[in-house]
């Protein structure tokens, strides 16, 4: 017998295949024993990870190619010179889709194994992750319709005329959640002259690819295979809940989507064990954690509920709903942990605030938003109604403490912001915007036309650097103290990711974390939302109680938090 066949076989691919394509299983398994040699992974079986996969010094850094640029040198490169100055608290790159693309900045992807000629080449991106992990985006659930598929499927060529999603225009489809307004399916007309309904989630550029068709799955395997032997070790799965469509359902989170996942991380713990999937799911808590399987699905999860959470005790000045939902969170399956974050290249996302927000604190926040130069995407929902989606704005935006004070008082309640983040149970990922406390792009949103852009600045190397060299600047004041806060984290083993977390419920102004590492030290983390001073008392039999961020001690069981401070107290006994 073939010895990947035998290998396979004693795993959960067949029964997965089984459940996906029924009688072509077997085929689909033979198919898998010639897709695992391509790039030479797994020639040998792979050792289980020496290290631990995860711990207190990891920290990922989104950035897109081209957000720093020094013209005529290639953004890469450029990129690589700046995050060698300033990015050593990043372990882990999250570098965005850099492809050939045609829309969305990326995600609406032209040629999956090819990098923009514009950036650079793969070995400008292997030599960009050298000193770091390096997390690239599988974008699995759609394609740009410039692609050479697309132009397949409209040309009627094999084997890509039957890689794309059409449904008769006359299918009822009312029940499919919308993420976005336009009308969720886009007629093309093909060579023939004829017709086709595609289904396009996100845009009309974006057309959704046809998982039904096992052809559509190995096409994406062997596109995850190569990255992998480009040196990525960190795969997001990009929209990944809208990939398997059933007609009838919500087509959000179908047990075949959730068995897709699973047959990736099978197919990765032989091949490349050391390579962990993170699934990107903009949903409510419930469904996005369900990501996790039994352990046996992704590596990691966003906490999508955490941005719209931490704006929200920070706009009303009280933490009481991000306390009890953190309170409320089940530790992840053993090797699996959070992705926290407070930023990302998309808005603020609001559908996970469903059952954790009422309607007057929503509204509040809505209004938030746009007072600070925000705006806000709507989805349709299957009764037609248009609601809130999404938040756009840059995270400092979001956080200036508008007529609360001063430049100075907005970094503080900033950099709070991020030490919360940084202080629950998970990785922390830190958006290039963020780290650089982006203000409202507005221009760049009224050229593009996309909501988006608000929050996808790109700055001139040279700007750059003139800020941060002016110890007054706010982008001074956010990267090295986002760095600060990074470095504190990795100097104690209670903020490793499967570190016990425990909320406490002292003052409602107060988001209050205790943290105690396998050997039993704990970290008091207390981080004040508002711009008024805040007492605090210590628990009893505390001495020699140290702030890791400070760098001091506390004298008394009493603590003093200033307005928007962050403590974080190793607590001796």
């Amino acid at each position: 017998m073939n010895p990947w066949l035998h290998r396979l076989s004693t795993t959960n691919v067949p029964a997965r295949l089984a459940r996906l394509y029924g009688n072509r299983a077997n085929s689909c398994l033979r198919r898998m024993t010639m897709l695992v040699g391509r790039y030479g992974l797994g020639a040998e079986p792979p050792p289980a990870p020496a290290q631990p996969r995860f711990s207190e010094r990891d920290a990922i850094l989104i950035v897109y190619g081209d957000h720093v640029q020094a013209p005529p040198e290639k953004p890469l490169a450029v990129l690589a010179r700046f995050l060698e100055q300033h990015a050593a608290p990043f372990n882990i790159l999250h570098l965005l889709p850099f492809f050939p693309y045609s829309s969305d900045d990326g995600f609406s992807v032209i040629h999956f194994r090819t990098v923009r000629p514009d950036l650079g080449t793969w070995s400008d991106v292997q030599r960009l992750a050298a000193p770091r992990l390096l997390m690239v985006d599988l974008v699995l659930n759609h394609l740009s319709s410039r692609s050479n598929w697309f132009n397949d499927f409209l040309g009627d060529i094999a084997p890509a005329r039957d890689y794309i999603l059409t449904v008769p225009p006359e299918t009822d489809l009312h029940s499919v959640f919308r993420p976005r307004t336009h009308p969720l399916l886009t007629p093309f007309r093909t060579a023939t002259g004829a017709i086709r309904h595609v289904w396009t989630t996100f845009s009309p550029d974006q057309v959704d690819l046809d998982y039904r068709n096992p052809d559509v799955l190995f096409e994406m395997l062997d596109i995850l295979l190569f990255y992998v032997s480009m040196g990525a070790r960190w795969i997001r799965l990009d929209a990944v809940a809208y990939l398997w469509k059933t007609i009838g359902t919500d087509c959000l989170h179908r047990p075949q989507t959730h068995e897709i996942v699973k047959l990736m991380r099978d197919l990765l713990s032989l091949v490349a064990p050391d390579t962990l999937l993170i699934t990107e799911t903009n949903v409510p808590h419930k469904d996005n954690v369900s990501y996790f399987g039994e352990g046996d699905e992704a590596h990691l999860v966003y906490q999508f509920p955490l941005p719209p959470l931490l704006l929200l005790a920070f706009a009303q000045g009280d933490a009481s709903r991000l306390s009890q939902w953190v309170a409320a969170l089940q530790p992840p399956p053993a090797g699996c942990t959070f992705l926290n974050f407070t930023a990302s290249h998309d808005g603020i996302g609001l559908q996970p605030l469903r059952g954790l927000a009422g309607d007057a604190e929503r509204t509040a926040l809505l209004d938030h938003v746009r007072a600070a130069g925000g705006c806000i995407s709507l989805t349709r929902e299957p009764d037609g109604i248009e609601t809130p989606y999404e938040a756009n704005i840059t995270w400092f935006a979001a956080l200036r403490s508008h007529g609360h004070g001063s430049e100075e008082a907005s970094l503080k309640r900033f950099l709070c912001s991020q030490a919360i983040c940084f202080a629950l149970q998970g990785v922390p990922a830190v958006y290039f915007g963020a780290w650089v406390a982006a203000d409202n792009d507005a221009n760049g949103m009224k050229t593009s036309g996309h909501a988006r852009a608000i929050n996808r600045h790109k700055w001139r190397e040279e700007e750059l650097e003139t800020l941060l060299t002016d110890p007054d600047s706010t982008t001074s004041g956010a990267l090295h103290g986002i760095n600060r806060l990074l470095l504190a984290r990795a100097s104690h083993d209670a903020f490793h990711p499967e570190a016990q977390q425990e909320v406490l419920h002292l003052d409602r102004r107060v988001f209050a974390v205790a943290r105690t590492s396998k050997a039993g030290d704990r970290v008091l983390c207390l981080h004040n939302v508002t711009g008024e001073t805040v007492r605090i008392d210590l628990p009893q039999g505390q001495t020699g109680v140290r702030n890791l961020i400070a760098d001091g001690y506390a004298p008394s069981r009493e603590v003093r938090l200033n307005a928007y401070e962050a403590a974080w107290l190793a607590l001796g006994g």
